[in-house]
């Protein structure tokens, strides 16, 4: 066995090592034949043993060789060349092009003594190369990125799972004339992998974004967006096409936004669907795919994170005969969901509830569902007033926009109808002073209004890697803590670096942080004397509501999520 390992010949980089006294002759050796059984570079096989780092090859490398050294974490990936090495000769050779100058293609290898790739590539671009050193692991995300991005599957790409686009459109002889512009099988599969992907990992929005150079695809998850493709540039017209075609947009129209719907059925009893939206950008359109998910309306309310005096707080009032309850936060905050679960709960064959909604989002069987629109005149407000002419029990509006909306929500609810409505304000006694400052009667807010609830996401810390950390007291003071919070024992946890294979860098899913303020007595007085949202939210801490920074501790108390997180998310 000894006579055969020395009898392997040492690549340049394995003796250059052994040169450097980076690895003796016997480790260089041991590794190179590890190497030629699994068919691995050199290099690779060095940097996997850790007998020694990527980074000191590199540097070793630049100085024995004379090419220079460059960290590709500096690399602007805009700067990309539109025309690269073949994926094939990339991936075998591991060599990628970093930017083309005066017809001398940059390129960059992580064994400069690998002259047949440079060779390769040279006779692949016609060009004169200038090799540039870069770090081995670094260069295989790379290549792995640029595959990706690149998509191999613009070509052998298959869908054949078992779904269906509803596309709705009705006029055959433009379905005809539209399929035939966008009768681009690649782009079809390509996009339906998109949207898949996007479900069964779980995202929220899909971003379909044009600049110059390049073009890419994200997805946000947990609240976070996410690089997920670089298609080539060349699809960004024909895959724009193609979603305003099953979303019943007009493809000739590129000067304006446009929003629509498209749907995905993906078997008898799961159907997803899509809010679309378009903007024209100096390079193209971007496209906003935000996924509908009807399921996420029947989890219940035990599922959206509330404490059990808030939940009490919150069904107490929806299940009043009377009275506005009102649900604030920014976008992407879950006030939709929140809404829609408390329609859950209150339809029943007894009750008739009707929503006006731009557009609706969750399709609900029972409830009597408008999509608002402005440009014929069909407004929140006038909707408002036809649902009051149809003898209903709970009316949802989507959004409270304007002093007309409001007066009318206030009415209803004034006059023996349940309302539920949005309001987009920083928490819950902010929200009462906006009412007052839209120009609603204070004793109009005070009579009416019966609880409003404020709410942020905060990403939830994946159960399976979540590491528990330890925080100076004084630290966790200064976040918001109070000296009773350290009568009990209690470990916080963090997310682990990098995360798992189960989660996204520490995290999986969001859990909700909520205000949830009924509006008492003694707060309806403060709201008659024209009381500041200060007033107001020091008279709700007296009656023991948290705000949405308390509500964010005791998520982090009981191991839910990060202080970091907490903080991101919340206002102190």
């Amino acid at each position: 066995m000894a006579a055969t390992a020395t009898s392997i010949k040492l690549s340049g980089l394995a003796r250059m090592l052994v040169q450097e006294n980076l690895l003796t002759e016997a480790e260089a050796t041991t590794i190179q034949s590890q190497a030629n059984s699994v068919k691995s570079p050199f290099i690779t096989q060095v940097v996997n043993s850790r007998k020694v780092s990527a980074e000191k090859i590199a540097e070793t490398s630049s100085g024995s060789f004379g090419f220079p050294y460059f960290n590709l974490d500096a690399f602007n990936p805009d700067y990309l060349p539109p025309k690269s090495i073949d994926l094939k000769l990339m991936q075998s050779n591991r060599v990628i092009a970093l930017q083309n100058h005066n017809n001398i293609l940059f390129v960059a290898i992580s064994d400069p003594t690998n002259l047949h790739a440079l060779d390769s590539v040279q006779f692949q671009m016609g060009m004169t190369l200038s090799p540039v050193v870069v770090e081995d692991d670094k260069l295989g995300k790379w290549i792995d990125k640029i595959v990706e991005s690149k998509d191999t599957s613009m070509t052998s790409l298959d869908t054949d799972g078992d779904f269906d686009l509803d596309m709705g459109i009705g006029d055959d002889e433009k379905e005809a004339e539209a399929t035939q512009e966008v009768d681009d099988a690649p782009v079809v599969k390509f996009l339906n992998k998109m949207l898949l992907d996007a479900i069964n990992i779980g995202a929220s929005d899909l971003h379909f974004e044009p600049y110059e150079k390049f073009y890419r695809i994200r997805y946000r998850v947990d609240g976070i967006l996410k690089e997920v493709a670089q298609p080539p540039l060349a699809i960004k017209d024909k895959l724009a096409s193609r979603i305003k075609v099953i979303s019943n947009l007009d493809i000739s129209e590129k000067r304006i936004p446009q929003d629509g719907r498209m749907k995905l059925v993906l078997s008898k009893t799961r159907t997803i669907d899509f809010r679309v939206s378009t903007l024209p950008l100096i390079h193209g359109e971007k496209i906003v795919m935000r996924i509908l998910d009807p399921t996420s309306a029947t989890l219940g309310i035990e599922a959206l994170g509330y404490e059990p005096e808030q939940k009490d707080a919150l069904l107490f009032a929806v299940s009043r005969p009377y009275g506005l309850v009102l649900v604030t936060g920014p976008t992407g905050s879950g006030k939709t969901v929140s809404l829609y679960t408390c329609l859950n709960i209150l339809n029943n064959p007894g009750v008739n509830i009707a929503t006006a909604e731009d557009p609706c989002e969750i399709p609900l069987a029972g409830i009597n569902q408008v999509n608002v629109n402005d440009k014929q005149g069909l407004t929140f407000a006038v909707a408002l007033k036809s649902f009051l002419r149809q003898d209903p029990d709970i009316i949802m509006i989507g959004e409270i926009r304007d002093l007309e909306t409001a007066d009318m929500a206030i009415k209803a609810a004034s006059t023996g109808h349940m309302v539920l409505s949005t309001l987009h304000t920083n928490d819950a006694p902010a929200t009462l002073t906006r009412l007052m400052n839209m120009g609603v009667a204070p004793f109009n807010i005070a009579s009416a209004v019966s609880l409003i609830t404020a709410q942020r996401l905060a990403r939830r810390l994946c159960k399976n890697c979540k590491v528990p950390i330890d925080v100076p007291k004084e630290a966790l003071l200064e976040v918001g803590f109070i000296e009773e919070d350290f009568k009990e024992k209690f470990q916080l946890y963090g997310p682990k670096e990098g995360g798992c294979e189960m989660c996204n860098e520490g995290y999986k899913g969001r859990v909700g942080i909520y205000q949830v303020m009924p509006v008492t007595d003694a707060i309806s007085r403060i709201i008659m004397k024209h009381g500041t949202a200060h007033d107001i939210a020091d008279q709700a801490k007296l009656e023991g509501v948290n705000d949405l920074r308390r509500s964010g501790i005791l998520k982090a108390k009981q191991g839910l999520t990060s202080i970091a997180e907490v903080e991101a998310c919340t206002n102190e």
